[in-house]
């Protein structure tokens, strides 16, 4: 396609030796049209097809700077490039200065580089273009939903507000941009009138997510104050470096705020003690670790168990037991610091939780002040009870790294004071034998695994939500284990990393995947794309890409038919890296995916640097709609984003005709879950293709 080049000159001569030169460049073709005159310039501009000006400053009806202005503004977005000698340099730095593209020497027409100079411009400027739109495209989308959004720069200061949080915190956008987010966004806690912690600081800091709790309240510029829901989540660059946050909240009224709170605080709350339950623990113990992490600090969990508490209940009644209990969850929390956490699980079952220590001694420490706080007695009624506890502790890191395990480990320990007589406590150390023995009864069995045949793939289709028809499937992985029956992914893939067979055992999951879509092709079924998950290890393996043509050429399977799902923690640690491969891969033909869209690094940068062809919205976020707020929110997001930037978005895990109809009104492309099919095996899956998704789920 040729571009069109208007030059606006009064020497023939100037015209005559462009007309000579870009009509047969290289990197051409050109058009030329040639005007004389200012005025006649600005009258070709108001037609269309003209790609870039070239412009002497010195005309017969103007001169100087003043033709410049006059043509650029008539020109709009049309790239304008000057026409100068060695003397007029000043004239051409400042029309630079004021929007020029460049300028070009005079007697240098013939240089090899003009042309693709030209060409170089008028892209530039198209993609320029191109950008602006995209950019008025997110601030009109960000100005027309009713939740408010601020984002930050990494120090916490103010980058952006939409209109709704304009209005909500009385700050002009302006006037807000370059202040501290605690003081255009301040918050106070509805029970105590104290501030909150900046959330933005917490959650880089922390580098996750954080949802505020429900009792926030935000103080508006006015001194008014208004309760809210928000969420606050970290904008990473494309190295994966934290940039800054994002703010999105609501103001959800008085009286909900009220009834939230109520709700919130009796969710993650024993009835009977006030203390935590479990949801908050594990929220807190998460928490907890995260820390650790970052501060190289351990911090130990406590799982106590009052000892022949049921005997108590039997004689004295449940009344009396009840009091009892009251009793040691105060004792309990005179016995540690305001750091600590002291929760119940249920029963007389309880969990400390000792945070930010150098050393493990410190929970034995608090053990001890815990056994001996319990020996005195308590007095209930009439009564004097003597009771003793056993008390089992684990340590983060050491005896895990998830808060389950951790507590899971401490109940084990506890068990064992038990058996050691009661009225003690013992560390955790057996169930890491256990777990050794079973990791290596796994490790054992997958080396075995491939050579015999024991991993098939299943099929879970994907399907077109406007039309109803199967676009494609995604080949999930399944080891029939001869003892255990069929396993699942999460049963054995992370030591299949840990022991390096996950690179083989992926290189047989893509040779399966494309062996088995290149039978249904044969068969005479509609070209479909089969996606595979790929591990982090198999995508940075040096063979991956050599791997995936012998396969694709194996198999005669065309690289359009497969697509290959990748999670944003494989491509962002190394983004460099992980574009380089995307591009070849992207050469070779085949899709890109990203799976489990914002449960990563939720970087919006690399999807303009990596060559993606789809966002697979993470079932997580899908669960939760169309009830949940938050979630219905973010799926909204993520669906117009992927449609503003042309994606195919794909939602995962759509188990109910609600999520189905709330995903079919966003307009998002395709669906994949038990609402339309579980994952199947092959024949069966073979069955589906040919009758397709049962209508009454369609209508």
């Amino acid at each position: 396609m040729s571009n069109l080049v208007l030059i606006v000159s009064d020497r023939a001569e100037e015209a005559e030796a462009l007309r000579n030169v870009l009509p047969q460049a290289i990197d051409g073709p050109f058009d030329i049209e040639w005007v004389r005159t200012l005025a006649r310039a600005m009258q070709r501009l108001t037609g269309d097809g003209i790609d870039i000006v070239l412009m002497d400053f010195f005309l017969p009806d103007s001169k100087g700077m003043r033709t410049f202005d006059q043509l650029f503004e008539a020109a709009a977005p049309v790239p304008i490039m000057t026409l100068v000698t060695e003397g007029e340099m000043d004239l051409a730095q400042e029309a630079v200065q004021r929007g020029a593209q460049g300028y070009i020497l005079k007697g240098h027409f013939r240089n090899a580089l003009l042309p693709q100079a030209l060409r170089n411009t008028i892209h530039r400027k198209q993609v320029e273009d191109a950008l602006f739109i995209e950019k008025e495209r997110a601030a009109v989308t960000l100005d027309s939903i009713v939740d408010g959004v601020i984002s930050t720069d990494s120090e916490g200061r103010i980058t952006y507000l939409n209109n709704t949080a304009e209005r909500m915190t009385g700050w002009a956008k302006a006037e807000a941009i370059g202040h501290p987010v605690a003081e255009v966004f301040p918050l106070v806690d509805n029970i105590n009138r104290k501030s909150f912690n900046d959330p933005v600081v917490q959650v880089i800091q922390e580098m996750r997510p954080l949802a505020l709790r429900a009792d926030a309240l935000l103080v508006r510029r006015n001194g008014q104050e208004a309760a809210i829901e928000d969420s606050v989540a970290p904008i990473y660059d494309r190295r994966g470096k934290i940039r800054g946050a994002v703010i999105v909240f609501r103001d959800i009224g008085p009286a909900q705020a009220l009834m939230v709170q109520k709700m919130t605080y009796q969710a993650h709350h024993d009835s009977l003690t006030d203390l935590p339950n479990r949801i908050l623990l594990i929220d807190r113990l998460e928490h907890a670790i995260a820390l650790a992490k970052r501060n190289g600090t351990t911090l130990a969990v406590l799982f106590l168990d009052l000892d022949n508490f049921k005997n108590i209940n039997d004689s004295h009644g449940h009344a009396t037991g009840d009091q009892l209990l009251a009793s040691v969850a105060q004792r309990l929390l005179n016995c540690i610091r305001a750091s600590d956490t002291v929760s119940r699980l249920g029963g007389d079952e309880f969990v400390i939780l000792v945070t930010e220590e150098r050393h493990a001694e410190a929970a034995a420490h608090t053990a001890e002040k815990i056994i001996a706080s319990l020996a005195q007695p308590h007095r209930i009624q009439q009564y004097a009870f003597h009771i003793t506890a056993s008390i089992g502790i684990s340590t983060f890191p050491a005896d895990g790294e998830e808060a389950d395990t951790l507590i899971r480990n401490a109940d084990t320990a506890m068990y064992y004071a038990k058996k050691k007589g009661r009225n003690n406590y013992q560390f955790f150390n057996a169930a890491m034998n256990r777990r050794a023995v079973e990791r290596q009864f796994i490790e054992v069995g997958l080396r075995r695994a491939l050579e015999a045949q024991e991993f098939s793939l299943y099929y879970q289709p994907k399907v077109n939500l406007k039309t109803g028809k199967i676009t494609g499937v995604e080949a999930l992985l399944r080891w029939h284990h001869p003892e255990r029956g069929l396993m699942l992914p999460g049963d054995f893939v992370s030591i299949a990393e840990d022991c390096g067979l996950i690179v083989p055992i992926s290189r047989w999951v893509l040779r399966e995947a494309c062996r088995q879509t290149k039978l249904w092709l044969e068969a005479g079924f509609k070209p479909i794309s089969t996606a595979v998950n790929i591990s982090a290890l198999a995508f940075h393996n040096q063979n991956f890409l050599q791997d995936l043509r012998d396969i694709l050429q194996e198999t005669a399977l065309d690289p359009a038919c497969l697509e290959l799902e990748l999670t944003e923690s494989v491509l962002m640690p190394d983004s460099q890296f992980s574009n380089e491969i995307l591009q070849t891969l992207k050469s070779i033909g085949v899709k890109l995916a990203i799976d489990d869209f914002g449960t990563g690094y939720s970087s919006l940068s690399y999807l303009q640097e990596f060559p993606i062809d789809v966002l697979k919205i993470d079932q997580s976020f899908v669960r939760g709609i169309p009830e949940l707020a938050r979630n219905r929110i973010i799926v909204t997001a993520v669906t117009g984003m992927g449609i503003s930037l042309k994606y195919r978005v794909i939602a995962e895990g759509v188990e109910t005709r609600k999520q189905f109809s709330f995903l079919t009104s966003l307009e998002c492309d395709e669906g994949q879950g038990n609402y339309f099919s579980p994952p199947l095996a092959a024949d069966r899956c073979t069955r589906l293709l040919k009758t397709g998704i049962a209508e009454n789920l369609l209508h």
